[in-house]
């Protein structure tokens, strides 16, 4: 019999967790294809803007590698199929996740990952060989997007997280074929229990008296 205490929880998806994660993503992912659309359209004329006395500059600029500028034109058919490759593992891992903060995390690695993809599909110089679109410079600084600083973030929150052993996902132990929700707990069954009983000897035949006066042995 198993008691109803031992009994493992009902496994249920973490639709709250789910919907964090996927709503920031959209909102990096539609943040960075904003910025970009616009940049594109306003900064073209322009080499460059120059704000906060120079240490934040605005600039169009073509990134044919990786995030921050890395690599080159050799290395891009690698970096599309890396991120459509990790947004894939993002998006069948996320059911586990279990823990809000990890879901903001992997969120913003997600619409990253999401963001800089989308330039790699849909733009110049053609499909999975688009060049990402990059406009903020920082001083002594490479030049990048809204879609790296998401996955910059994100990948530092995940060190935080990690550090802090915050758990990423829930675990639950197996629960039997057809993993069916656990019904009520049986009713107990009633144990027979042998107790001895002392039972009295049946009585046997009363003796026979004697006669009176009868003669004793010679």
């Amino acid at each position: 019999m198993i008691a109803a205490s031992q009994q493992p929880p009902p496994r249920s998806p973490p639709r709250r967790r789910i919907t964090v994660l996927i709503g920031v993503a959209a909102i990096v992912l539609a943040a960075d294809v904003a910025s970009k659309v616009a940049v594109v359209a306003l900064l073209p004329g322009r080499r460059h803007v120059r704000l906060c006395g120079g240490v934040l500059t605005l600039l169009v600029a073509r990134n044919p590698g990786a995030a921050f500028g890395l690599g080159g034109p050799s290395v891009t058919a690698a970096c599309t199929a890396i991120g459509a490759g990790v947004a894939v593992f993002i998006v069948r891992y996320s059911r586990h996740v279990s823990s809000t903060p990890w879901a903001v995390a992997i969120g913003l690695l997600l619409g990253g990952a999401m963001g800089n993809l989308s330039d790699r599909l849909f733009r110049s110089p053609g499909p999975l060989q688009g060049w990402v679109v990059d406009w903020i410079r920082f001083s002594h600084w490479p030049t990048f997007n809204l879609a790296d600083s998401a996955i910059a973030c994100g990948t530092l929150l995940v060190a935080v997280l990690a550090a802090r052993g915050t758990p990423a996902s829930e675990v639950h132990p197996a629960r039997g074929d057809g993993d069916h929700e656990p019904g009520p707990s049986p009713s107990p069954v009633p144990r027979l229990v042998l107790v001895p009983v002392l039972v009295p000897a049946e009585p046997g035949p009363a003796p026979v008296p004697e006669p009176a006066g009868a003669a004793g042995p010679p």
